[in-house]
């Protein structure tokens, strides 16, 4: 049984959740704001999720396009004290005039967590239930806010935006089954509209809690999801049930570096995302959009995966540029360092420019 977003806790907290809403709403139409003119998304499961794409960008409207980028070593730790003149970053193979910002965690962080209820999803409750003191580690600034979804067929928004750990922490541990559904394309698309109605400075973060696969989205196709990815400046990561090392493993060597297009390669470029979000939708979409994706067994190593993304989330480099090629579509960037320093980069590896084919 689906879980109502508000139910039973009568009129008058419904309408402050609509007035919260409101006020996000009249936020995102500020001018210069990346959300500007967007409509909210639908979280009532009542009413259908919106099936026209978010007018949202990466601010590519004013051709700046954004890379957060986590350097590890090897072992883990982050490399610190990079400098601008460290980094070299190519747009479809050709090298970018950049900008680095150098100071780490000095910004807000606007979370939503979304954990799958459907299906086999309810044996995976006990290890979720103890994600409520991690949160702390996402809010370390008094500014940050994180947002609970729930999902089966259809996302729910289980509770909204809050600074308050606690409040999240009692929603974790009444979470109930849902239906057989996991609906992951729509859950991600409500995901980053909610998102894109933050402030545009804070970092915008989706932990996705789910299986690999999608079942059941019906107002999301594979295009629309990579392209919204694509446009939006929102870091997923990903914590999947169903572990295999192997495959954990391979996608840890796997950042996206044979993924180049050049011009007529567009389309077969895209044609392999979509492929490859059929085969595992969370690991694609947390590597597309400069995110991480990682697997669990038991409650240990779920902590640890999500203690390790918070860190990542905070200790990233901020690279933009302004791209010298402005042929609309998918573009493909790789980072790279100047010195072989040995270590893991995660960052973005494309992005949407303009409405593009």
């Amino acid at each position: 049984m689906t879980i109502p977003i508000l139910a039973e806790r009568g009129r008058a907290q419904l309408a402050c959740g609509r007035i919260f809403r409101s006020v996000l709403f009249l936020f995102a139409t500020v001018p210069g704001h990346i959300g500007a003119g967007q409509e909210l998304p639908p979280i009532e499961p009542p009413k259908p999720l919106p099936t026209q794409e978010s007018s949202a960008t990466l601010r590519v409207t004013t051709n700046e396009v954004i890379v957060p980028t986590l350097v590890e070593k090897k072992g883990g730790g982050v490399l610190y004290g990079l400098k601008q003149a460290d980094f070299v970053l190519e747009d479809n193979g050709v090298p970018q005039k950049i900008h680095v910002q150098e100071e780490m965690d000095v910004t807000p962080v606007a979370l939503v967590i979304a954990v799958e209820q459907g299906g086999v999803s309810a044996l995976e409750f006990g290890k979720v239930a103890k994600l409520g003191p991690l949160l702390d580690l996402f809010l370390a600034d008094e500014r940050s806010q994180v947002a609970l979804m729930g999902f089966d067929s259809q996302p729910h928004l289980l509770h909204d935006y809050t600074h308050s750990s606690d409040e999240l922490n009692d929603a974790l541990e009444h979470l109930q089954p849902g239906d057989g559904g996991a609906a992951i394309l729509d859950t991600i698309s409500s995901a980053v509209d909610l998102l894109e109605t933050e402030p545009k400075e804070y970092r915008r973060v989706l932990l996705l809690i789910s299986e690999e696969r999608d079942h059941g989205s019906k107002h999301t196709k594979p295009v629309q999801l990579i392209r919204k990815i694509g446009r939006s400046n929102v870091l997923v990561l990903s914590v999947s049930f169903s572990p295999s090392r192997a495959e954990f493993l391979h996608d840890v060597k796997d950042s996206g570096d044979d993924r180049y297009i050049h011009g007529e390669n567009l389309m077969a470029t895209v044609g392999m995302l979509i492929k490859s979000l059929k085969k595992n939708v969370s690991k694609e979409i947390a590597q597309e959009s400069g995110g991480e994706y990682t697997t669990f067994t038991g409650d240990k190593g779920f902590e640890q995966r999500v203690a390790d993304a918070a860190r990542h989330v905070r200790n990233r480099y901020l690279i933009t540029f302004s791209p010298s090629d402005p042929t609309p579509g998918l573009h493909t960037i790789r980072v790279r360092t100047t010195q072989d320093y040995g270590a893991r980069i995660v960052a973005r590896s494309n992005y949407w420019l303009g409405d593009g084919p």
